[in-house]
């Protein structure tokens, strides 16, 4: 009820330009006056907390710090109320008749220069107050001081030029802020529409929110908590909550850093990939907040693209937001927040392969994709991801794993390169050509079952100083073995080796005798390093130039083998089922290489060997 005639007081010219600003171009979403206002509560009340300790008389003493929001969706309003600080008649004429403290022009000034040099625009002129015009067509604060000598008042306006200002009673310690929704904004006062938008943007806010009296922020700010306080089960119902999940969280990493940032995160890694099930590709999940209030849902860049599988929280004071709190000004320091956090990260998983290696494994099952990616694209991390890549190798039990620095370990004195083999599975590459010179020579070869291993293992290059070297590479330089018996003599071997070049014509660059093959007739070696078979296909499947061009290779023959010593004795004796022979080899080398790509001259070849059989 009021007690005294209320005071009309016109907005000056540039306030009318930033109510316009506000209004019309300063927020993406509508919805975010909601956050605003219970983001301003929330200071009022920690204001009235700190209050409390220094002072002794203070109004409405007994009551709780809370936020109560009330919807109303036939007279289309919405109501938010707090017990906080309060403000007096000129404090309401202060913060929002005026632009705070610093002055429209100064304010007007900053906007127009994008708001750089301002650490935290919000904080200095109090703007998220004007967002509530985006949706009103009037609004009411109804505000009590603190002071018990001082007397409550309402502030109306349309926002349109003026407001009113005039003392009220029955109005407790606090503030009440009335919207009456604009036409086209009624659904703000919808229940559930407010408790979806609560929950996004102000559920971790420290004091309770309750809507139409429930109580909605029920789940606490864990990151801002010591670990040491906190159960599992709350940390699992913390991820169910914040990453809308059902299952439970494979691994956690909770931490906090002062330098060189401020920074509290928690960090959540899914049980499944879901790429790998067959879903979409997976969305960045981890939010970005500042003191609490969230950000952004899925702020671009905070972490690196292969870091999207990814869910939890990243809190920071340090950061300077821009006047709508919607986007980040500083790009250098999202950039550092980025480097922070993902270096914490793989020292994280650095330590899980450590301690808790089968749990690694486990995990690097699942998601190993994502480290690929990231050891292929993230040139920063390159060294620290290559570290975490696990592999089979020739020299591990089917299903065990090992890493490069293990391989190093296992290195002999005098080899100089770490060696590997691309194939669909394990059984195909043992039984290929291609490790035969390798075990021979005691050497080493990873294994490589992905369609995407070929491309890492090009970006990777090297490491601990030791080059990558695909063992199917045709340069690839290899100790002599002793010479065995009942090969070809080097005379019948130069001669059949010729005769495979002139038969064989353009479909080969080269053919030699292998210091590679011990019991296998025939190798293909890749001419084109460039152009392995995975890039061939990958190229096809973009329809990319190049992609069909003939198949140039290097073959190289096992004088030892019992078909190239009957190959020889054939092709002066028999030439037309030679060239039948010697074409057939080539192909079933090209098969064994992943470089055949039509077998129909093949198919129809071997009915004609069968024939003379």
């Amino acid at each position: 009820m009021s007690t005294a005639t209320p005071q009309k007081f016109e907005f000056q010219a540039e306030i009318k330009q930033l109510l316009d600003i506000v209004i019309h171009s300063l927020y993406t979403e509508k919805e975010i006056f909601i956050r605003e206002l219970v983001s301003n509560a929330s200071d009022a009340l920690e204001k009235i907390r700190h209050t409390q300790i220094t002072e002794k008389d203070i109004a409405d003493d007994q009551l709780t710090l809370e936020i109560n929001v009330t919807t109303d969706d036939k007279a289309k309003t919405i109501t938010i109320v707090d017990s906080g600080i309060g403000m007096t008649r000129a404090e309401l004429i202060e913060n929002l008749g005026t632009i705070a403290h610093s002055g429209s022009k100064q304010f007007l000034k900053a906007l127009g220069e994008g708001g750089a040099k301002n650490s935290n625009l919000i904080g200095q002129f109090g703007v998220g107050f004007y967002s509530a015009f985006m949706v009103a067509k009037g609004v009411k604060v109804y505000s009590r001081s603190w002071k018990k000598s001082e007397p409550a008042h309402v502030w109306t306006s349309d926002g349109s030029g003026s407001y009113e200002i005039e003392e009220v009673a029955d109005q407790t310690r606090g503030s009440r802020i009335v919207i009456e929704l604009k036409d086209d904004c009624g659904d703000y006062a919808d229940e559930h529409k407010v408790k979806e938008i609560l929950e996004r943007y102000s559920a971790f806010v420290s004091f309770p929110i309750n809507l139409n009296g429930k109580h909605v922020n029920t789940v606490q700010a864990l990151w801002l908590r010591s670990k040491n306080e906190i159960k599992d089960e709350e940390y699992t119902e913390f991820y169910k909550f914040q990453a809308h999940a059902f299952d439970e969280p494979r691994l956690r990493l909770h931490f906090s850093a002062d330098a060189p940032l401020a920074i509290n995160a928690l960090l959540f890694l899914p049980k499944e990939n879901t790429e790998k099930m067959g879903f979409a590709r997976t969305e960045p999940s981890v939010s970005l907040y500042c003191r609490k209030v969230m950000i952004d849902a899925k702020p671009k860049d905070l972490l690196p693209e292969w870091l999207r599988f990814l869910k939890g929280v990243v809190d920071s004071e340090d950061l300077p937001l821009n006047i709508s709190r919607e986007t980040m000004q500083d790009r250098a320091l999202i950039e550092k927040l980025n480097k922070v956090i993902t270096k914490r990260f793989l020292k994280f998983l650095e330590e899980e392969a450590k301690n808790h290696a089968d749990a690694y494994t486990e995990f690097y099952q699942e998601f190993g994709i994502f480290l690929k990616e990231g050891a292929a694209m993230d040139f920063a991390h390159k060294d620290q991801i290559t570290k975490l890549l696990r592999f089979e190798s020739s020299l591990t039990e089917k299903g065990k794993a090992t890493s490069f620095a293990d391989y190093v370990t296992r290195m002999g004195a005098d080899q100089k390169e770490i060696y590997y083999l691309v194939g669909p599975n394990r059984a195909a590459i043992e039984s290929g050509p291609y490790l035969e010179a390798f075990k021979a020579r005691n050497l080493e070869v990873l294994f490589c079952y992905e369609a995407v291993d070929e491309y890492v293992m090009g970006n990777v290059r090297e490491f601990d100083g030791k080059k990558l070297v695909g063992a199917d590479h045709s340069d690839v330089k290899l100790t002599d073995l002793p010479k065995a018996e009942g090969s070809l003599g080097e005379e019948d071997t130069k001669k059949l080796t010729s005769w495979l070049k002139e038969t064989l014509g353009d479909r080969v660059t080269e053919v030699k005798a292998s210091d590679r093959l011990v019991d296998s007739p025939a190798l293909a070696l890749n001419a084109d390093k460039f152009m392995t078979p995975q890039m061939r296909r990958m190229m096809k499947a973009m329809n990319k130039e190049g992609a069909d061009s003939p198949t140039r290779v290097t073959l190289e023959i096992n004088p030892r083998s019992a078909v190239m010593k009957r190959l020889f004795e054939t092709h002066s004796a028999a030439p037309e089922k030679a060239k039948l022979v010697a074409e057939q080899i080539l192909d079933n080398a090209l098969i064994s290489a992943g470089l055949l790509d039509d077998p129909t001259s093949m198919v129809a070849r071997l009915y004609k060997l069968l024939e003379t059989v």
